[in-house]
């Protein structure tokens, strides 16, 4: 990160540890009172900038909360780990709900051929994603997540409550333009994010984006007043089914010949998981352009091949063997091929939370059940301590993290 606050990001490890390391100092006090400012793409020096490596564990939530703890006190870093907490609360309630997500893919691809016969809506939802609607506010935030991949979180909620009670369009189109553009772009805290705004993930309470808060938070940078509609109702859908057991992940079979493959949800070779196996190859896979009916963004792409190949490299100096190959597209038809060429009795992979990827598993894992091999997804202690507890809200959730803290 510049002096100026920009932040760059290198799809490696190196450049995530780097970039909390010279966070750090800056997690307590200043933190909590900065966080909400919004100073545009030019200043990013009161946040973290942490997700993008965060949501592909290139590091992980434990190493950065050591971290913090490490310079402050919990009472002065309380507001930043509630921050960190929020990603890990979103996967937990979605991985116990996980027709939330089933729902939201299939209402993007049913709004995608309304949009084809619906000029009025086409135009709105066009002019929406390329930031000519007139509100200068709106406009600059689609620019800037189209330009660098990220937004403030402050500045996602104003724009997602612009979109669909200014603009008047359907929240999953929202969340697919944020899915397909945002660097630390994944199912739970993206879909789970938008449904919140809009009064569906706490029903009745929607976010309501005003101006008067949006000048106060960018400093005057923008002044929507008279722009924005302010009186709103929440949208109104059929309540998230009640939530069910984690799924079971098992355990490897020691003296099988096992494969390691990663995807771009885990990449940190480095954590507990990975101690006790000794793979003969490793390969990953990359499920990005699978985000969206419509094509992703490039630097999201690219950003997550990149993170994958940097996962791939350390798991291969980890375990001493070559560089895996890094694959996309139909994952049922290079698995066979893989476990055939490496003679594979078994395939661990670090657990693949509901999302994209998961999707991408399900022809896998098939074509692994008809060879008679097993598929093993260790999930992280991390995981395991806190999501069971993401069954309410997310106050009700703050109590597991205290425990985790003081544990």
């Amino acid at each position: 990160m510049s002096s100026a606050g920009i932040c760059e990001w290198q799809a490696t490890r190196a450049a995530a540890l780097e970039r909390l390391r010279s966070f750090v100092p800056f997690a307590g006090k200043y933190y909590a009172t900065q966080r909400n400012y919004d100073g545009g793409p030019g200043d990013r020096s009161n946040v973290s900038c942490l997700s993008p490596w965060i949501r592909h564990r290139l590091i992980l939530e434990e190493e950065v909360l050591s971290a913090v703890l490490g310079m402050h006190s919990k009472a002065a870093v309380e507001k930043f780990i509630q921050e960190l907490c929020w990603r890990t609360y979103w996967k937990g309630w979605l991985e116990m709900r996980p027709a939330v997500w089933d729902d939201y893919r299939c209402a993007v691809g049913r709004l995608k051929t309304d949009l084809a016969g619906n000029m009025a809506l086409h135009d709105r939802w066009e002019r929406g994603i390329c930031g000519a609607t007139g509100i200068e506010c709106f406009d600059e935030w689609a620019r800037e997540l189209a330009d660098t991949g990220y937004l403030h979180n402050h500045a996602r909620m104003w724009f997602a409550s612009i979109w669909i009670f200014t603009l008047g369009l359907p929240w999953e189109l929202g969340a697919d333009f944020f899915l397909r553009n945002l660097l630390d772009g994944d199912a739970a805290a993206n879909t789970l994010s938008w449904r919140w705004v809009a009064g569906l993930q706490t029903p009745g309470k929607a976010y309501v984006a005003r101006a008067g808060n949006i000048v106060q938070y960018t400093r005057g940078r923008f002044q929507p007043h008279g722009q924005l509609r302010e009186r709103i109702e929440p949208v109104v859908a059929t309540a998230a089914p009640p939530g069910k057991s984690l799924p079971e992940t098992g355990q490897p079979v020691a003296g099988l010949r096992s494969g390691l493959l990663l995807t771009e949800d885990d990449l940190c070779v480095e954590g507990r998981i990975f101690d006790d196996i000794s793979p003969v190859a490793v390969a990953g896979i990359t499920c990005a352009d699978s985000r969206s009916p419509w094509p992703v963004s490039r630097r999201v792409a690219e950003f997550s091949k990149q993170a994958v190949v940097d996962g791939l490299s350390r798991a291969a100096a980890r375990y001493d063997l070559p560089t895996g190959a890094l694959y996309s597209g139909d994952t049922a038809a290079w698995i066979s091929g893989w476990c055939e060429t490496n003679q594979l009795e078994q395939v661990l992979m670090p657990y693949v939370p509901v999302g994209v990827a998961q999707d991408s598993m399900r022809q896998m894992q098939s074509e692994l059940d008809r060879r008679g091999i097993r598929l093993v997804q260790p999930r992280r202690s991390w995981d395991d301590q806190l999501w069971p507890h993401a069954t309410h809200g997310f106050f009700r959730f703050r109590k597991s993290i205290e425990q985790l803290v003081d544990g």
